[in-house]
């Protein structure tokens, strides 16, 4: 396992009342002051049934359950918290624009969104092609809220080829797995995600500052980001 260190300057910058996203097993690492509360798509026990490689008693307790496809961040009220996080999430969501709306509009003003995702040129996404900004940005106008099959047969061919040497019936139950899943909808690499970030910032008029970076040249598995909303 790639040890995830370039992350600790960044979470030394939080503070306050949180709200992690998608922790599953890996939950940031917070300073001993600020107090963090989880979000998922389902709670521990369902998740633990569903990815059974994973020992259960890794999992975080989830305090809230919601789908980002389907407004679940509506439940916060504008400003609800002084940090969130939210790593590698975006690329298992319909509608990644959106979601990074909600995670900016649930932030206060001068707090820390903490973003990252997988660089696809150092994971099982490297044979995909990227995920174009006209792509997500339709996904958002069109309020997308389930990826269609062609997004999880273009994961399949990149990270599970031998699926395609099956009966061809089998396909069908595979892409069904693999949404239950919710695995790699979209693809990034370090440059075509912070370009995405840019873009939803200025077409969704969300101002915030960079205060760190690290990407996955450096780190070898992902783009690491602390912004700070203004």
């Amino acid at each position: 396992m790639i040890p995830l260190t370039h992350r600790n300057h960044g979470y030394a910058m939080l503070s306050g009342s949180g709200l992690e996203i998608g922790a599953l097993h890996e939950p940031a690492v917070v300073p001993g002051d600020a107090r963090v509360r989880y979000f998922d798509a389902m709670n521990e026990r369902d998740a633990a049934a569903l990815f059974r490689e994973i020992p259960p008693e890794r999992f975080v307790k989830v305090d809230f359950v919601g789908d980002l496809d389907s407004d679940g961040l509506g439940q916060f009220q504008d400003g609800s918290f002084d940090f969130v996080v939210i790593n590698h999430v975006l690329e298992h969501v319909a509608n990644p624009v959106k979601a990074v709306r909600e995670v900016f509009r649930i932030c206060r003003k001068g707090g820390i969104v903490i973003i990252a995702i997988p660089d696809k040129e150092f994971t099982f996404d490297r044979g995909r092609e990227l995920t174009s900004w006209e792509h997500l940005w339709a996904d958002y106008i069109n309020d997308t809220r389930v990826s269609d099959d062609a997004h999880y047969e273009s994961f399949l061919r990149s990270a599970a080829p031998h699926v395609f040497k099956e009966p061809p019936e089998n396909l069908r139950i595979h892409i069904q797995l693999s949404r239950k899943r919710r695995e790699h909808a979209h693809v990034w690499n370090s440059g075509s995600f912070e370009e995405f970030l840019l873009n939803c910032f200025g077409s969704l008029n969300i101002a915030a500052d960079m205060r760190l970076k690290s990407v996955a040249p450096e780190n070898q598995i992902e783009y690491f980001s602390v912004w700070e909303k203004r």
